[in-house]
């Protein structure tokens, strides 16, 4: 789902002005429902995606098969409209506009690009989601989801600028291929996106579309360790994110 800034903003002013009052006598899952400061987060997970080894095998799919499985995310085949999305591809020129120009390789520009829920720093989903069924975890900053909370009123997918959140127009249990019993289905009504896996975290596992990518291509781990892979890359190699004018601080990393 694209939406522009004029757009974005005035959802951002929405929820500071009424839905997030409304909900403030809400309780948060995992804290900080009741008003005060957020505890300081103990680790920061973060993304680093390299484009160019991501693109080094044509047509891998490997990612996104890892994550439909693992989370029983629904096939709807050619339908587009109503795709449930937790990790998919775009092409460059989409991903990132206002970076193209006239001069540009044609071929980087169609160059596809690994797209996920950011897990940003300051998540306007957060901020309008009426009944807390998304949140930001104290822990380690991932943006969560709770399908029991979430009423399906979709204003985190107006919030979100990068059209990370999918809503489920149709039961989506008839069109699991083969369903995983670890990881609950969903309904019909509900919204959902990518939670870096968290219920592999709480194991020792590293997200299913990392341990799943034979190109090495997805680095996943803690910000504030600055001996993990994720702060080596970002201070050796230079990286973008998508839409960082917009203030959300998205903590999903591209190299070039």
């Amino acid at each position: 789902m694209a939406i522009d800034r004029r757009t974005f903003l005035g959802v951002a002013g929405l929820s500071a002005l009424g839905v997030a009052g409304g909900a403030a006598g809400i309780a948060a899952k995992g804290g900080n429902g009741g008003g005060g400061e957020p505890e300081e987060e103990k680790k920061r997970y973060a993304m680093v995606i390299d484009t160019a080894k991501c693109a080094s095998k044509e047509g891998c799919k490997k990612c996104m098969e890892a994550c439909d499985h693992c989370h029983n995310i629904p096939d709807f085949g050619d339908d587009k409209a109503h795709e449930i999305k937790w990790i998919w591809k775009q092409q460059f020129i989409d991903a990132f506009p206002g970076r193209e120009n006239e001069y540009a390789d044609e071929k980087r520009q169609k160059l596809p690009i690994v797209l996920m829920c950011n897990h940003c720093d300051n998540p306007p989903c957060v901020r309008v989601c009426p009944t807390k069924a998304t949140w930001k975890r104290e822990e380690d900053g991932i943006v969560m989801m709770d399908w029991h909370r979430c009423i399906g009123c979709r204003y985190c997918m107006a919030a979100c600028p990068y059209g990370s959140r999918s809503f489920n127009w149709f039961d989506p249990r008839p069109y699991i291929k083969e369903e995983n019993n670890d990881f609950p289905t969903r309904t019909r009504g509900v919204v959902e996106k990518c939670t870096f896996c968290d219920e592999r975290l709480a194991r020792g596992q590293q997200p299913a579309c990392v341990e799943s990518c034979d190109q090495k291509a997805l680095v996943f781990g803690d910000l504030k360790d600055p001996d993990s892979e994720v702060r080596k890359l970002l201070a050796e190699k230079d990286t973008i994110r998508r839409k960082p004018q917009l203030g959300t601080h998205p903590e999903v990393y591209y190299v070039l």
